[in-house]
Protein backbone atom coordinates (compact mmCIF):
# COMPACT_ATOMS: atom_id res chain seq x y z
CA UNK A 1 0.00 0.00 0.00
CA UNK A 2 1.37 3.42 -0.96
CA UNK A 3 1.07 6.35 1.39
CA UNK A 4 -0.90 8.22 -1.27
CA UNK A 5 -3.69 5.64 -1.10
CA UNK A 6 -4.50 6.35 2.54
CA UNK A 7 -6.93 9.15 3.34
CA UNK A 8 -6.43 11.76 6.03
CA UNK A 9 -9.34 10.31 8.01
CA UNK A 10 -8.15 7.52 10.33
CA UNK A 11 -9.93 4.26 9.62
CA UNK A 12 -11.02 5.27 6.09
CA UNK A 13 -9.20 3.90 3.06
CA UNK A 14 -9.63 5.09 -0.51
CA UNK A 15 -8.05 2.98 -3.25
CA UNK A 16 -7.52 6.01 -5.49
CA UNK A 17 -7.78 9.32 -3.63
CA UNK A 18 -7.20 11.32 -6.85
CA UNK A 19 -10.58 10.15 -8.19
CA UNK A 20 -12.67 11.21 -5.20
CA UNK A 21 -15.94 13.00 -5.81
CA UNK A 22 -15.96 16.75 -4.99
CA UNK A 23 -18.10 16.16 -1.88
CA UNK A 24 -15.72 13.53 -0.47
CA UNK A 25 -12.76 15.82 -1.21
CA UNK A 26 -14.50 18.63 0.69
CA UNK A 27 -15.06 16.35 3.67
CA UNK A 28 -11.40 15.33 3.65
CA UNK A 29 -10.26 18.96 3.53
CA UNK A 30 -12.67 20.11 6.24
CA UNK A 31 -11.69 17.16 8.45
CA UNK A 32 -8.13 18.44 8.57
CA UNK A 33 -9.24 21.39 10.72
CA UNK A 34 -11.55 19.38 13.01
CA UNK A 35 -10.63 18.09 16.40
CA UNK A 36 -12.37 14.94 17.56
CA UNK A 37 -13.57 14.59 21.13
CA UNK A 38 -15.16 11.88 23.26
CA UNK A 39 -17.01 12.48 26.52
CA UNK A 40 -18.98 10.16 28.79
CA UNK A 41 -21.19 10.76 31.80
CA UNK A 42 -23.55 8.57 33.81
CA UNK A 43 -26.85 10.28 34.59
CA UNK A 44 -28.90 8.90 37.49
CA UNK A 45 -32.66 9.27 37.11
CA UNK A 46 -34.46 9.18 40.49
CA UNK A 47 -37.07 6.44 41.01
CA UNK A 48 -40.18 7.07 38.91
CA UNK A 49 -43.69 5.72 39.19
CA UNK A 50 -44.62 3.08 36.67
CA UNK A 51 -45.20 4.64 33.26
CA UNK A 52 -43.44 6.75 30.64
CA UNK A 53 -41.61 9.85 31.84
CA UNK A 54 -40.11 12.74 29.90
CA UNK A 55 -36.47 13.02 31.04
CA UNK A 56 -34.95 15.19 28.30
CA UNK A 57 -34.29 18.22 30.53
CA UNK A 58 -32.73 16.10 33.32
CA UNK A 59 -30.34 14.42 30.88
CA UNK A 60 -29.42 17.64 29.06
CA UNK A 61 -28.81 19.43 32.38
CA UNK A 62 -26.37 16.68 33.43
CA UNK A 63 -24.40 16.60 30.15
CA UNK A 64 -24.71 20.28 29.15
CA UNK A 65 -21.09 21.27 29.86
CA UNK A 66 -19.65 18.58 27.56
CA UNK A 67 -22.51 18.77 25.04
CA UNK A 68 -21.96 22.50 24.45
CA UNK A 69 -18.43 21.85 23.13
CA UNK A 70 -19.52 19.72 20.15
CA UNK A 71 -20.12 21.30 16.74
CA UNK A 72 -21.21 18.06 15.09
CA UNK A 73 -21.46 14.62 16.61
CA UNK A 74 -23.56 11.88 18.10
CA UNK A 75 -24.89 11.23 21.60
CA UNK A 76 -25.45 7.60 22.50
CA UNK A 77 -27.66 6.93 25.54
CA UNK A 78 -27.52 3.49 27.16
CA UNK A 79 -29.83 2.45 30.02
CA UNK A 80 -28.13 0.00 32.39
CA UNK A 81 -31.29 -1.88 33.32
CA UNK A 82 -33.51 -4.71 32.03
CA UNK A 83 -36.90 -3.67 33.41
CA UNK A 84 -37.08 -0.13 32.05
CA UNK A 85 -36.53 1.31 28.58
CA UNK A 86 -35.64 4.42 26.60
CA UNK A 87 -37.50 5.82 23.63
CA UNK A 88 -38.03 9.09 21.80
CA UNK A 89 -41.61 10.25 21.58
CA UNK A 90 -44.05 13.16 22.04
CA UNK A 91 -42.79 15.84 24.44
CA UNK A 92 -45.91 18.01 24.69
CA UNK A 93 -49.10 16.08 25.43
CA UNK A 94 -48.78 13.82 28.49
CA UNK A 95 -51.78 11.80 27.27
CA UNK A 96 -49.35 10.13 24.85
CA UNK A 97 -47.38 8.81 27.83
CA UNK A 98 -50.54 7.51 29.50
CA UNK A 99 -51.83 5.93 26.28
CA UNK A 100 -48.47 4.24 25.67
CA UNK A 101 -48.50 2.70 29.15
CA UNK A 102 -52.11 1.54 28.62
CA UNK A 103 -51.15 -0.08 25.30
CA UNK A 104 -48.12 -1.85 26.80
CA UNK A 105 -50.20 -3.25 29.66
CA UNK A 106 -52.76 -4.62 27.19
CA UNK A 107 -50.28 -6.43 24.96
CA UNK A 108 -48.03 -7.73 27.77
CA UNK A 109 -50.25 -9.21 30.50
CA UNK A 110 -49.17 -9.64 34.09
CA UNK A 111 -50.49 -11.22 37.23
CA UNK A 112 -51.04 -14.81 38.30
CA UNK A 113 -52.99 -15.71 35.16
CA UNK A 114 -50.16 -14.57 32.85
CA UNK A 115 -48.10 -17.36 31.24
CA UNK A 116 -44.72 -16.32 32.69
CA UNK A 117 -42.37 -18.72 34.46
CA UNK A 118 -39.96 -16.04 35.71
CA UNK A 119 -41.91 -14.70 38.71
CA UNK A 120 -39.38 -14.78 41.58
CA UNK A 121 -39.06 -10.97 41.60
CA UNK A 122 -42.80 -10.33 41.42
CA UNK A 123 -45.62 -10.52 38.89
CA UNK A 124 -44.53 -7.29 37.19
CA UNK A 125 -40.91 -8.37 36.58
CA UNK A 126 -41.20 -10.62 33.52
CA UNK A 127 -43.61 -8.25 31.77
CA UNK A 128 -41.11 -5.46 32.51
CA UNK A 129 -38.34 -7.43 30.77
CA UNK A 130 -40.53 -7.94 27.69
CA UNK A 131 -41.54 -4.26 27.56
CA UNK A 132 -37.89 -3.26 27.92
CA UNK A 133 -36.99 -5.49 24.97
CA UNK A 134 -39.77 -3.96 22.88
CA UNK A 135 -38.54 -0.36 23.27
CA UNK A 136 -34.88 -1.09 23.91
CA UNK A 137 -32.27 0.32 26.21
CA UNK A 138 -30.40 2.69 23.90
CA UNK A 139 -30.83 5.76 21.71
CA UNK A 140 -28.63 7.68 19.28
CA UNK A 141 -29.25 11.39 18.85
CA UNK A 142 -27.34 13.77 16.55
CA UNK A 143 -25.49 16.69 18.14
CA UNK A 144 -25.50 19.98 16.22
CA UNK A 145 -23.84 23.17 17.50
CA UNK A 146 -23.83 22.02 21.13
CA UNK A 147 -27.44 20.79 21.22
CA UNK A 148 -29.26 17.49 20.85
CA UNK A 149 -30.77 17.75 17.38
CA UNK A 150 -34.30 16.45 17.90
CA UNK A 151 -37.57 17.47 16.28
CA UNK A 152 -39.83 20.09 17.81
CA UNK A 153 -42.16 17.54 19.41
CA UNK A 154 -39.55 14.92 20.32
CA UNK A 155 -38.40 14.16 23.84
CA UNK A 156 -36.44 11.42 25.60
CA UNK A 157 -38.63 9.11 27.63
CA UNK A 158 -37.62 6.75 30.40
CA UNK A 159 -40.30 4.07 30.55
CA UNK A 160 -40.48 2.49 33.99
CA UNK A 161 -42.06 -0.95 33.76
CA UNK A 162 -41.93 -1.95 37.45
CA UNK A 163 -44.30 -1.04 40.28
CA UNK A 164 -41.44 -0.51 42.75
CA UNK A 165 -38.81 1.36 40.80
CA UNK A 166 -35.22 2.07 41.73
CA UNK A 167 -32.94 4.84 40.48
CA UNK A 168 -32.04 4.26 36.82
CA UNK A 169 -28.62 4.93 35.31
CA UNK A 170 -28.18 6.20 31.76
CA UNK A 171 -24.64 6.26 30.33
CA UNK A 172 -24.36 9.10 27.80
CA UNK A 173 -21.41 8.87 25.41
CA UNK A 174 -20.78 11.79 23.08
CA UNK A 175 -18.35 11.92 20.20
CA UNK A 176 -17.75 14.26 17.32
CA UNK A 177 -15.97 17.41 16.23
CA UNK A 178 -15.34 20.36 18.52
Amino acid sequence: MHASSVSSIPGVFFSNPKKLSPSVSAVLKSSESMTAKWAQKTVTIPPQNRGCHLVTSKIVREIEEDLSEFKCGLAHLFLQHTSASLTINENYDSDVQTDTETFLNRIVPEGHSAPWRHTLEGPDDMPAHIKSSMFGCQLSIPITNGCLNMGTWQGIWLCEHRDHATPRKVVVTMNGSV
